[in-house]
């Protein structure tokens, strides 16, 4: 059986179907997990067997990951294993998605980094405890839809700056370099590492090449092996057998503990320090909304079935709160992890809730051999995730997208690198709602329509209507909008006055092609009528759409124009307007 979420109404329902019989509705909550669903369904020996291997297959994956992602976003590499372990426990416990893995993502690296530099680690935890009450809340509200709004070129302009971002962060550790503190601004870092180019280190710039080069072998020879943990036990191998004198994470961070630690609340919140806060919590929630949701729609692409948005983010927020409580990181759906999760043959949310008890197990069993890991090998790693973040092919076909959207892409992701995540994503937003908008206005005119093009139309409009019947008479003129009518194309209606040397006594404005109108286009709308009236000009609307006829009748619109003037057709307007230049003008 396959459940599908529905997007409209009744709320509370979701379609279910079995793949050859049309959808019937379901009566299960769109705030139940979908592991609530699974097991309802029947969940035996056979499927535990599937989501154990596949929850053992990501758990490998994200073992060296989640480390390196630590350590890249400032902080220890224990912070990414407490975060993937108890995050992504609840996040599958709890989600909407069937088979999403969640945990610390590159995407929250210079976000981290940025907050921690900022406000230290304990400014990071209270940002991100704010940012999981924010997303439950999202999710109750039932906005999880409207996260998903977010464009496009947006979307990919500031992933891809993340990317660069990531893969500037790494050069330290890839080359060995000998630098007390990176610099955050990203001309500044590379700056720096101009300056420490003479510390380059040879073994370390072998150990991270040597990563790399496994990782893409085996992805091109090997794709099922799991590469980024070979790479890991190759080159920590290689360093401990050779004694070579590259840095690792027991050198640099000291020992990993062994077991997850007491939950507890973050020092020092205060109202003061939660204000301080509160934009990169923020940032820490919108882009957790999106990463999570993003994974489940291509997780849904994959499978065939439909995610729950707004449980979803509910799990997510309540995930991250549960990760500031045991110290840990932001963490969001992962879309490598999620898709191999898929890929391994995962059925249930148990496959994600297996793979964090594996990496527990890991954690208690092998933490003494993952401090001997070198940081050149997790560099590697992170260039090779930098990379596929980066997604040169998409990049490849906005070479041939509307200007606009390059644009918008363009202005994303100089300003996710050069600037803040924040900044680039309000910019890039903002300006993808005014070339929107642009694309709006030009879809949208206002013209003159001659004698002939309305005998054309007659037979549409009127059904039988003789065509040679459709004449304008003297004194009425004939306009037509095509397109929405609303604040960006208000002022096209008062330049038709303009446009006409003398006032007629008839104007006939056709809005049959109005699928919809805001309150600026009634406004001018209303303006145009009371204009037209001082010149003593009576206005009429024809084939007025269902949307634009409700907007006018609540707004008054319709009692300020007066009984029939909102005509059927053109027909019906058109032998109106013959009555009422026959008339005195004063009648009139």
């Amino acid at each position: 059986m396959r459940y599908y979420d529905t997007p409209c109404p009744p709320a509370n329902m979701s379609w279910v179907t079995d793949g050859a019989s049309p959808p019937r509705m379901d009566a299960s909550p769109m705030f139940v997990p979908k592991l609530i669903t699974a097991l309802q369904e029947g969940y035996g020996l056979a499927s535990l067997r599937k989501d154990a291997l596949s929850g053992l297959t990501v758990a490998i994956v994200a073992l060296p990951l989640a480390m390196a992602i630590a350590i890249a976003s400032g902080t220890t590499p224990d912070k990414g294993l407490f975060t993937a372990i108890v995050a992504g426990f609840l996040i599958s416990a709890l989600g909407g998605s069937r088979h999403q893995i969640g945990g610390p993502t590159a995407a929250f690296v210079i976000v981290v980094y940025g907050v921690i530099e900022k406000h230290g680690f304990d400014g990071l935890v209270i940002a991100t405890l704010m940012a999981g009450f924010m997303l439950v809340l999202l999710g109750a509200l039932k906005l999880g839809t409207l996260i998903k709004f977010i464009p496009y070129p947006v979307v990919t302009g500031f992933t891809a700056g993340i990317a660069i971002t990531i893969f500037s962060t790494q050069i330290k550790d890839f080359f060995g370099l000998q630098i007390e503190h990176v610099p955050a601004d990203f001309i500044a870092k590379w700056g720096g590492y101009v300056q420490a180019a003479s510390s380059f280190s040879l073994h370390a710039t072998i150990i991270a090449v040597l990563t790399l080069g496994i990782i893409v072998g085996l992805r091109r020879w090997k794709p099922a092996w799991p590469g980024m943990l070979i790479a890991v036990v190759a080159t920590t191998l290689a360093v401990h057998w050779l004694q070579l004198p590259v840095d690792t994470i027991e050198s640099r961070f000291g020992a990993i503990p062994n077991t997850l630690p007491m939950p507890e609340l973050p020092r020092g919140i205060t109202l003061q320090r939660m204000y301080e806060l509160l934009p990169s919590a923020v940032t820490i929630a919108l882009l957790a909304g999106i990463e999570s949701l993003l994974s489940c729609v291509i997780a849904d692409g994959m499978t065939g079935r439909r995610h729950r948005s707004n449980i979803e983010l509910i799990g997510q927020g309540v995930a991250n709160i549960a990760s500031a409580l045991f110290g840990g990181l932001p963490a969001t759906g992962a879309l490598a992890r999620t898709a191999t999760n898929i890929k391994a043959g995962a059925l249930t949310p148990v496959s994600g809730m297996l793979h964090a008890v594996f990496l527990l197990v890991f954690m208690w069993l092998l933490a003494p051999l993952a401090g001997m890991v070198p940081l050149a090998a997790l560099a590697g790693i992170l260039v090779v995730v930098a990379w596929n973040m980066s997604e040169a092919e998409r990049l490849k076909h906005f070479l041939h997208a509307p200007r606009g959207d390059q644009l918008v892409l363009a202005v994303t992701l100089i300003l996710t690198v050069l600037v803040d995540i924040t900044v680039a994503l309000e910019v890039g937003i903002v300006l993808a709602a005014l070339v929107f908008i642009r694309r709006m206005v030009q879809t949208t005119d206002v013209t003159a329509v001659a004698g002939a093009d309305l005998a054309e139309r007659a037979e549409t409009e009127a059904g039988a209507t003789a065509l040679a019947a459709i004449d304008i008479p003297k004194g009425v003129e004939v306009f037509e909008i095509s397109g929405p009518f609303f604040f960006g194309v208000a002022a096209m209606l008062a330049d038709i006055l303009d446009r006409i040397e003398k006032a007629p006594r008839v104007f006939i404005l056709r809005m049959g092609n109005v699928p919809l109108v805001d309150a600026s286009g009634i406004d001018a709308l209303g303006s145009f009528i009371d204009k037209n009236r001082a010149r003593g000009t009576v206005v009429l609307l024809t084939r007025v759409q269902p949307q634009p006829l409700q907007v006018l009748r609540e707004m008054g619109l319709l009692e300020r124009l007066g009984p029939g003037a909102v005509q059927p057709n053109l027909t019906a307007a058109l032998a109106k307007a013959r009555t009422i230049v026959a008339e005195p003008p004063t009648a009139a």
